[in-house]
């Protein structure tokens, strides 16, 4: 019966990285994958390096760098509009009428909740996020 060493040596050669530990171990490999970015193909020695050292360099992030959620409801659903290259008419139909969406987005209003769901279901804003307190505007 073949070991598991055997048939992993038929699938691949093996790819020699290390453990990101540190602040220098990251720039490394942060180097290492801008080196290797455009110029790889998937299932290639380099190309396998270059995954396994992109999911090295995301675990590290995540442990290191976690990103906060905003706890501005507008303020997400701004960045959402801007990622998405959307404009302030795309929200009428989870919000309302176009001056519902200003009031809103200006916090004269605050969101109700079936706008939170229609939010949250059209345009995958964290229920979490949108749920939370903010000042409205005078």
């Amino acid at each position: 019966m073949p070991t598991m060493i055997a048939l992993m040596q038929q699938l691949s050669e093996p790819v020699m990285i290390r453990p990101i530990q540190t602040a220098a171990d990251y720039e490394v490999a942060l180097a290492e994958l801008d080196s290797l970015i455009g110029r790889v193909e998937p299932g290639t020695p380099d190309g396998n390096r270059y995954a396994l050292l992109s999911s090295l360099v995301e675990a590290y992030e995540a442990a290191n760098y976690p990103v906060q959620a905003s706890a501005d409801p507008i303020a997400m659903i701004e960045f959402v509009l801007e990622a998405r290259e959307l404009t302030r008419k795309d929200l009428e139909p989870f919000i309302g009428t176009r001056q519902r969406v200003w009031d809103i987005m200006e916090k004269r209003r605050r969101l109700t909740l079936p706008m939170i769901r229609r939010l949250h279901e059209g345009l995958n804003i964290p229920v979490d996020v949108l749920i939370q307190e903010y000042a409205l505007s005078q």
